[in-house]
């Protein structure tokens, strides 16, 4: 059947070509991303009420919506939060593979229900409900080097001239701009003059109302079917107010003498910025902080690279002298890095098996052969991969790198039979390849599909464990698959065309043939004294299963005492300092202290940027006062000699002597999508429902104080804290009524001179602005000043505030967390130095179960969430893998004994991975068990081409002892020479550095070391297994007359 390829060899290259023209055409369209998409997709639900405290808040607009959106469809959790500024947020975060579309719908809907149950001030702002990636993409700071452009003028400048670009690229989900400086009519009301024209800021809000209006009078001369007129005139009027001038002449009072009190006797007027809520600067100058999520599905790279064009064209072109911007995070720095890597290792690797290929074969022609069928099995992958709707990304690129090492091992087992056959019957390349392919082509069939059938069942998980394996193992399956299909067809007619048969003629004494005849020479002896060895072990079965056992002992111990983990925490080259000030702090005292660690920061080596933000925490997206964040963005790995880890460690000694705040340090999440951090997310939930916000801040001080004292866990701490200063005000009423003031009157005139209130708004620049009032600041400095205000009864008489009310001082919160519809305190840390994420969740269960009192329970968020969940799905991987394989062979061979040699012998390398792991001090997460399921697959192989051709032999008429030697004797040489090759091409990622050097050297590591030792020691243990099970097989035929032939054999028979 195989002969057709080999005598036409133009149909073998055409068909190679068609397979990597396609490859190529897939690659240039592949979206490239840092990993599969395996964060869970998120709607998120935002409302306003201003003014409005967080108790209030969850009261009144949190409540309602978590009961409608309880347990919509495929929710998996439900997270809320509520701050003092009057913004609440909640989060439905769905199982993986649930459509985000409709899951925004569901949400929609749900929230329609219950919109008319919520106060008016929340309807009038608009309840938002948006889907995104909860991930930053990028972080651009926009900064000045003209001492004039405040942070106000770089606000708007973004807001105006760069966000709405920005916002129209395709795959952005969301820009914007932290803080809120966006302009605003200021009116500063002054208390005392009010009073002493006795005015109420009611008052001055109905003026507002009724003299800043858009009016639409219509035209004169309108055709109306009774008269003829000359001309049509449309009228208009001028419109809102939208200068300052105009808004300070509106008139209040007037009386019939043409006396005017107007807006600017009782108020100062400035257009100025609506809140003043974040300071924002870069490197000390003050900046506009433009952060940009992606859309669901979109490509990261992609996104990011019309990002960056745009930026630089609106630099060129627009942006005013002066006006510089930084990009100061973006994802795709780490990725491309990361991808870079993975493609020199590709080369490295690709050159180093061709070496290893060289050593044993001793020609270049030889060499030649795999060199051109590896890259066709490789490229034509591409095509595939966009079949099965796989990214490029780096699992699916590891993939790659280990499927080299696959491929060229069918090219070695057809090369290495054809030189075979020229040596034992000098024969012509063309008729040697013929008579090899006979033999071989069954063992090839038998191997591709061994290697395949590994992968294939893992395809099918769910979960994000799932869809990592599920890109590892369909690369590496359509590889495997396309190489075989090369090794059948290409290669032979190559061999034919391109080999010589130069057996048994002497070479050119050159330095270069000395060396590969001793390299020979040595091997070949090798080669006898392992035949010597296997004579004397091979039917004594004491020794074999006693080896074996040795070996899953030594399993069980390191696999005790080996960390585990779900995907490692890698070096993104930048990190966050997260700044808490003592409660109660103002966001000039969070500023100051930001502004401190920046300085020290910059100061470090190592350090390219550093971005500060006082009055918002990127952990939780929260805003407030006493909270701060600096993004440091470190220098590209080859220009800096520390890792992050240490340049943290650095900044943590020189910042301790920062006084007055608690600052904790994090790094990225691993997987974009998963939270604003790593390390592990957990919540402390108030199941008991008490609402007792000072009890639960006990119950989250001794528990984290608990969770500090174990060795596995590092910087745990909680944001959590009860002890913000508050003022309870209590209003007499009956006293109140006694002077004719409503009690709904005094809390609406408060809200406007404290709270602040805005009642029209006005275009200017295409923009629509608030004009906003509020008593100005040194009226409202101190909680005793409120009661020095005045309020109008409904005499028209004014009435001071203390006359009917006090203020008591109390402490609560500044943020309230819900978690699934519990009062929930967020606690987060990362894993210790040495400690892996599934220890420190462990350690976090124990602590939980021994210390927490009765009605308080925990539960996990992020990507904690996923590895708590997943347990062990890595053992029911491997043993689906190792059932799939089983039957395999079990069809193959005809009998349900003969494969179990193959089975066990698989011991032998997972104890290498292992033993590898724990040397190097790698844990073993989820690259090792992508490395494993890997190595039954190629283990499995080189145990198959012993026994394939024992198999062989004992049919012929050996015995089995016989045979089992003379199949290892035979299969010696390929098996070392596929095996070495493989592990050569891993060298690159075993001694990785740089971006995503863990990754690398966990797989790297992972493979070699279970290659290595499943090698070496299964060349001993297999022929050793296939006497014992080739016995009994020969014992326990289910039909005499049962074929013996391997199933593959046959097939290639029959067809001659």
């Amino acid at each position: 059947m195989f002969d057709k390829f080999i005598r036409r060899p133009v149909l073998s290259i055409v068909i190679s070509l068609i397979i990597v023209f396609l490859g190529i055409l897939s690659l240039v369209k592949l979206p490239v991303t840092q990993f599969p998409a395996i964060s869970p997709p998120k709607v998120n639900i935002t409302a306003e009420y201003p003014g409005a405290n967080n108790e209030l808040l969850i009261k009144s607009v949190v409540i309602p919506l978590e009961r409608a959106l309880n347990g919509v469809p495929g929710m998996k959790y439900i997270t809320s939060d509520a701050g003092n500024d009057g913004e609440a947020s909640i989060q439905v975060i769905f199982d993986l593979g649930t459509d985000p579309n409709i899951a925004a719908v569901n949400v929609q809907n749900r929230v329609s229900s219950v919109v008319n149950k919520l106060p008016p001030l929340v309807v009038r702002e608009g309840v938002k409900i948006t889907r995104e990636e909860s991930n930053m993409l990028m972080y651009i700071n926009l900064y000045s080097k003209d001492p004039k452009a405040d942070q106000q003028f770089l606000y708007n400048y973004a807001d105006i001239n760069i966000l709405s670009e920005l916002k129209r690229i395709n795959g952005v989900g969301d820009a914007d701009i932290l803080g809120n400086r966006e302009y605003a009519m200021r009116i500063w009301l002054k208390p005392d003059r009010m009073q002493a024209y006795s005015i109420s800021a009611d008052e001055v809000m109905k003026a507002l109302d009724e003299q800043s209006i858009e009016a639409s009078p219509g035209k004169t001369g309108e055709s109306s079917g009774k008269r003829s007129e000359t001309f049509e005139y449309v009228l208009k009027y001028s419109g809102r107010y939208n200068t300052k001038e105009q808004y300070g002449n509106i008139i209040l009072r007037s009386n019939p003498d043409g006396e005017i009190l107007r807006l600017k006797d009782v108020a100062d007027v400035e257009f100025g910025s609506s809140m003043y809520d974040i300071y924002s600067t870069l490197n000390g100058k003050p900046s506009a902080a433009i952060v940009i999520k992606q859309s669901y599905g979109s490509n990261a790279s992609e996104v990011i690279k019309n990002i960056k064009s745009l930026m630089a064209d609106l630099k060129e072109n627009n942006l005013p002298k002066g006006m510089e911007y930084e990009i100061s995070y973006d994802v795709s720095k780490f990725l491309d890095a990361s991808m870079e890597k993975v493609v020199h290792t590709l080369f490295e690797a690709f050159i180093l098996v061709g070496i290893v290929v060289f050593l044993f074969l001793g020609d270049w022609r030889s060499t030649l052969i795999p060199a051109l069928a590896v890259p066709v099995s490789l490229i034509g992958t591409f095509a595939l991969m966009q079949f099965f709707g796989i990214t490029l990304n780096l699992i699916s690129l590891f993939a790659l790198v280990m499927a080299i090492g696959v491929v060229v091992d069918d090219a070695i087992v057809v090369i290495e039979a054809v030189h075979a056959k020229m040596e034992e019957k000098n024969l012509s390349p063309l008729r040697a390849t013929e008579e090899a392919m006979r033999e071989i082509s069954g063992a090839i069939i038998a191997i591709t599909f061994v290697m395949a059938a590994v992968f294939i069942p893992v395809a099918f998980m769910s979960g994000p464990v799932g869809i990592f394996y599920r890109q590892f193992s369909i690369t590496m399956a359509t590889s495997i698959i396309l190489s075989g299909i090369v090794a059948l067809t290409l290669t032979p007619a190559l061999c034919a065309m391109i080999l010589k048969n130069n057996h048994g003629q002497p070479r050119k004494k050159t330095m270069l043939n000395k060396f590969l005849l001793k390299f020979n020479n040595l091997f070949n002896k090798g080669s006898f004294k392992y035949e010597k060895v296997l004579t004397k072990i091979v039917s004594k079965r004491t020794i074999t299963f006693g080896v074996l056992l040795a070996f899953c002992a030594g399993i069980f111990f390191i696999n005790n005492s080996l960390p585990t983990g779900f995907i490692p925490n890698e070096d993104q080259g930048m990190f966050y300092a997260i700044i808490q000030t003592p409660p109660g702090s103002t966001l000039e005292r969070t500023n100051d202290v930001s502004q401190k660690l920046q300085k020290i920061a910059e100061g470090i080596d190592g350090v390219s940027s550093v971005s500060s933000l006082a009055g918002y925490e990127i952990l939780t997206e929260g805003t407030g006062a006493n909270s701060g964040t600096c993004l440091i963005n470190l220098k590209s790995w080859d220009e800096r000699t520390k890792s992050a880890d240490q340049i943290i460690k650095e900044l943590e000694e020189k910042a301790g002597n920062i006084n007055g705040a608690n600052i904790e340090y994090f790094q990225p999440p691993s997987v974009p999508g998963y939270g604003a951090a790593g390390g592990f997310e957990l919540r402390l939930l108030d199941k008991a429902g008490s609402g007792d916000y000072h009890k639960m801040e006990e119950v989250s001080r001794d528990f984290v104080k608990e969770l500090s004292r174990r060795p596995e866990l590092s910087s745990v701490f909680t944001f959590y804290s009860a002890s913000f200063p508050q003022y309870v005000l209590k209003i007499d009423n009956d006293i109140a009524e006694q002077k004719g003031v409503s009690i709904e009157n005094a809390m609406d005139n408060l809200s406007t001179l404290i709270g602040s209130n805005y009642e029209t708004s006005f275009i200017k620049y295409d923009r629509p602005y608030k004009v906003m009032v509020q008593a100005a600041p040194q009226y409202r400095a101190l909680p005793e000043d409120i009661l020095k205000l005045y309020v109008k009864n409904d005499s028209g008489e004014m009435v001071p505030y203390s006359a009917f009310m006090k203020i008591e001082k109390v402490y609560g919160l500044s943020e309230i967390t819900r978690h699934n519809m519990y009062n929930a305190a967020e606690i987060s840390g990362t894993p210790a130095q040495g400690y892996s994420s599934g220890q420190a969740i462990a350690a976090i269960n124990e602590v939980a179960k021994n210390t927490l009192p009765r009605g308080f329970g925990i539960d996990w968020a992020g990507i904690s969430k996923d590895e708590v969940s997943r347990g062990n799905e890595a053992v029911i991987v491997f043993a689906i893998c190792l059932i799939f394989v089983y039957m395999i062979l079990a069809a193959q061979y005809e009998s349900f004994i003969l494969p179990l040699p193959v089975i066990i012998s698989l011991p032998t390398g997972i104890f290498g991975a292992f033993f590898f792991l724990k040397m190097l001090g790698l844990e073993n997460n989820i690259y090792a068990q992508v490395a494993m399921v890997m190595l039954i697959g190629l283990l499995g192989k080189n145990a198959v081409l012993i026994i394939e051709f024992a198999v062989q032999k004992h049919n012929e008429g050996l015995s089995i002892v016989k045979s089992a030697i003379e199949g290892a004797g035979v299969r010696f040489r390929p098996i070392l020479m596929t095996s070495f090759a493989f592990i050569a091409g891993l060298i690159p990622l075993v001694i990785a550095s740089g971006p995503g050097a863990v990754g690398n050297r966990t797989i790297g590591t992972a493979a070699a070391g279970g290659m290595l030792f499943g090698t070496i020691f299964g060349l001993f243990i297999v022929p050793g297994l296939y006497v014992a099970f080739g016995t009994l097989a020969d014992k326990m035929q289910l039909v005499k007359y049962e074929d013996e032939n391997p199933l593959t054999e046959e097939i290639v028979e029959d067809e001659e």
